[in-house]
């Protein structure tokens, strides 16, 4: 039977990784800089986290981990931040986070895996880089497809749209098709979770916290309807930036959610009410960090701290808000699984399971 193995770089808290054994796709190791996020990758995916900076990752290192496995997948998502609608200088040599997209493509070079998969913001093809690594994955052989796609359309509860890149030696490989003709709303995500108050959290569930609220921006979160923008507020209640013509371009801060749609795509920060419209649908409050790990596509009961641990905003939000949502990690796992399907089929290659007719569960 041919097995598979695969390595999760940049692997933050395990969405991708996640998503992927999900599927039946086996992770081998998932390395990542940030040592918070050992906790969550190991103890909800079974596999082993490795502290360390890509860029300073071996070929060789990687061989090792993939151990015999027929087909080595390499997958991952470089730090997004460089690479978004708020960083507009596209010259790689004055921010070292983007030359890892290098890194990613020296480990492939030095690696050859089978199956290569990438993840990151839209933006990101306005970049040298970007255009770099592909060129190096189809010299290196690979058939290689990525296109922009908008997770609701495949179950996530989150309008969030990101540039997904497939890419295989075994021949031509593609995102599957979408699975949802009706986007997930906030309401049916995190509609049943129980009520908190702002600053409060659940006993049972200390990641179901909301961050506190002063007494002006409890005033103006009373005044918020879902949907609606610090516009339609009381002039008195209006931030004095916001009062200015410049400021009058960032409608979409101090808001709420609203129940019957999908959420707006998170950021690092969205537990904070001011940072966008992360304001809960009807509690007077931002969105509690457990809600905003739902909305990102995590088990209700995915683990982000020991149960003795000191629950963080600021490196709790990092993780959750920078992860690849676990249910693209299930589509992108059932895409290359379809792929491997096809290519069994037409090798005659008999594979450790069965993908041909696996359905994929949101």
């Amino acid at each position: 039977m041919t097995t598979l193995a695969c390595i999760d770089l940049f692997c933050g808290a395990g969405g991708l990784t996640h998503g992927l054994t999900s599927e039946g796709i086996s992770v081998v190791a998932g390395i990542d800089v940030d040592p918070a996020c050992r906790h969550p990758f190991e103890s909800n995916n079974g596999a082993r986290f490795i502290k360390e900076d890509v860029s300073q990752s071996k070929p060789a290192k990687l061989q090792t981990l993939f151990g015999h496995a027929d087909i080595r997948i390499l997958a991952g998502c470089a730090p997004c931040q460089p690479f978004s609608t708020y960083t507009q200088r596209y010259d790689t040599g004055r921010n070292p986070r983007w030359a890892l997209l290098y890194d990613f493509a020296r480990l492939a070079k030095g690696v050859r895996p089978d199956i290569v998969t990438m993840e990151n913001v839209p933006t990101i093809k306005k970049h040298e880089v970007y255009g770099d690594f592909v060129a190096a994955l189809r010299k290196l052989g690979y058939k290689v497809w990525y296109d922009v796609v908008d997770c609701s359309s495949y179950g996530l509860p989150q309008r969030r749209r990101r540039m997904v890149l497939l890419a295989s030696r075994l021949g031509p490989i593609e995102l599957i098709e979408s699975t949802h003709a009706r986007p997930m709303t906030v309401r049916e995500a995190i509609g049943q979770l129980p009520a908190i108050a702002a600053g409060g959290s659940l006993t049972r569930d200390p990641l179901h916290a909301a961050s506190k609220l002063s007494n002006l921006n409890l005033e103006r979160i009373r005044a918020s309807r879902p949907g609606g923008t610090w516009r339609e507020w009381p002039k008195r209640l209006i931030a004095e930036c916001h009062q200015h013509d410049t400021g009058r371009t960032y409608p979409s801060v101090y808001g709420r959610m609203v129940w019957d749609k999908p959420a707006p795509t998170l950021t690092t920060q969205f537990y904070g009410f001011g940072n966008g419209r992360f304001g809960h649908p009807e509690q007077d409050r931002a969105i509690s960090l457990r809600e905003g790990a739902i909305l990102q596509g995590f088990p209700k009961a995915y683990s982000f701290v020991p149960d003795d641990g000191l629950i963080q905003f600021n490196v709790l939000g990092r993780m959750i808000g920078n992860a690849v949502p676990v249910t693209l990690g299930k589509v992108i796992g059932h895409s290359i699984l379809q792929h491997l399907a096809i290519q069994s089929l037409m090798t005659g290659t008999k594979w450790k399971r069965d993908v041909a007719c696996s359905p994929l569960v949101a």
